[in-house]
């Protein structure tokens, strides 16, 4: 009797293990590499797990550390998908053999051409545009035209923008390094310096409130930076964005320059099927929708609409380069930016 009793509890004992590993294995997840540290996303997150049942793990860091990091880990990687607040980067992993392509429908739908890498390593998530802010007092619209103008003598000690180790405007100056060619775009940050109204520092909100506090008269700034101040509860924020105007240089010409957040599947992921099923919802309209409306990004999706702030800029013409060529023209970027004088 002693041994059926012992016999059975090793069954049962067996039993609950092999349901255990069972339940373990059929738990599905997916590891996110991410810079983008907002609110929005995480609720994203939360809701493709609740519809899937396929659970989200982030880990935060910079881009570049993320970029490292992955490099050094190899095929020992426990990352799913990378996210990336920039062209340039996004690029520099997929050059690195970071990345591999993917193949969906619904993304070549969801996801214009100019908003993904051509052989599909990664597409975008929200666009956003680097525009020319000021303060109406003191500058008139119709002084305002193209960024080549920035570096008029008349706007001497007059502009603030972020350094030339920050992302958005290494890119910025790549995109002018595809457009303009590698001595225009030296002419061009050497003029813009002898115009600063200090030395870069700080943030993009920073460059808005340098503005409002007459520090200076014009900005280069990324749009969503604006909604963000407007709807902040720092009154400070919500002052200097409704004081500042916004806008978009060379209508007229070669277009304003715009960025996107892009998303990729990592190299050594074995769970593409997974990954591909986040990356089309958060393409959908209705996760685009929510970029657009609670995080004040232009969304890529043709199907949404931008945020009311947003649209009430009107539309406007964009630079008609491929973004992947940001990341070719980085190493040249910086850089020039640093021969200009630009620190």
């Amino acid at each position: 009797m002693r041994k059926i009793s012992i016999l059975f509890l090793m069954l049962i004992m067996i039993f609950t293990l092999s349901a255990c590993q069972l339940n373990q294995a059929g738990e599905k997840s997916l590891t996110i590499y991410t810079e983008r540290h907002y609110d929005t996303d995480q609720l994203l997150y939360d809701q493709f797990t609740e519809e899937t049942g396929i659970k989200i793990n982030l880990v935060r860091d910079e881009a570049d550390k993320l970029i490292t990091r992955l490099e050094n880990e190899g095929e020992d990687t426990e990352a799913d998908l990378l996210i990336i607040a920039d062209a340039g980067r996004l690029g520099r992993a997929k050059d690195l053999n970071l990345l591999q392509p993917v193949e969906s429908t619904i993304l070549d739908s969801n996801v214009p051409e100019t908003y993904q890498d051509p052989e599909n390593y990664w597409y975008a998530l929200t666009m956003r545009a680097r525009v020319i802010v000021y303060h109406p007092d003191r500058v008139s619209e119709s002084e305002l035209s193209t960024y080549e103008d920035l570096t008029d003598p008349k706007w001497e000690g007059r502009i603030v923008t972020r350094s030339s180790s920050n992302i958005y405007n290494q890119s910025l100056m790549s995109s002018f390094i595809e457009i303009w060619g590698e001595d225009d775009a030296l002419a061009w940050a050497e003029g813009l310096v002898a115009n600063f109204a200090r030395s870069p520092q700080g943030n993009d909100r920073d460059q808005a409130k340098a503005v409002v506090a007459g520090e200076a008269d014009l900005a280069i700034m990324n749009t969503y930076y604006i909604g963000k101040m407007l709807y902040s509860s720092d009154p400070l924020e919500v002052e200097v964005a409704e004081t500042i105007r916004v806008f978009f240089p060379n209508q007229d010409t070669t277009g304003t320059h715009v960025n996107v957040s892009g998303i990729g599947v990592v190299k050594y992921s074995e769970k593409q099927v997974d990954a591909i099923k986040l990356i089309e919802y958060l393409t959908s309209v209705d996760a685009q929708s929510s970029y657009a409306n609670a995080n004040y990004e232009f969304p890529v999706n043709p199907l949404v609409d931008p945020h009311e702030l947003l649209a009430s800029w009107g539309t406007f013409n964009k630079q008609n380069i491929t973004l992947n060529t940001l990341s070719e023209h980085a190493t040249l970027a910086a850089m020039l930016m640093n021969q200009a004088g630009w620190v």
